[in-house]
């Protein structure tokens, strides 16, 4: 139970971080395209570059654990509205599961934001 203690948090922080590391860097590909995406869900095309350096920049501190507690909540946040303006469609299945995939990354957040990083990170919980 030590071990989980320990290096639990880590791999959460790893798995979560990846996430929006790897999908921050993918849409630096096709920016363009993404701007577009974004206009789909109502938001104006401009905020393509902060939403990518977003995603790069919390998955990068929630691996490392720097001010997690703070990332978790904006994160949290951002999935949050990102599942509510382009994924809850209660009469598709499909962006119903994206939308509560977001909801559950959200719940998963939260748990950093209230019991801190863990041991193995920068922030010292």
């Amino acid at each position: 139970m030590q071990a989980l203690n320990t290096f639990g948090p880590l791999a959460g922080r790893i798995l979560i971080g990846l996430l929006f590391l790897l999908a921050g860097l993918g849409k630096l590909g096709d920016v363009a395209g993404f701007s577009g995406y974004l206009a789909s869900g109502g938001l104006p095309a401009f905020l393509a570059w902060p939403a990518v350096i977003f995603e790069i920049a919390v998955g990068l501190l929630l691996i490392i654990g720097w001010q997690t507690r703070i990332v978790a909540l904006a994160t949290a946040a951002f999935c949050v509205v990102a599942g509510l303006l382009y994924h809850f469609a209660p009469a598709d299945q499909m962006q119903m599961a994206m939308f509560l995939k977001n909801l559950a990354i959200a719940g998963g957040l939260l748990m950093f934001a209230i019991h801190g990083p863990g041991k193995l990170a920068l922030d010292k919980a």
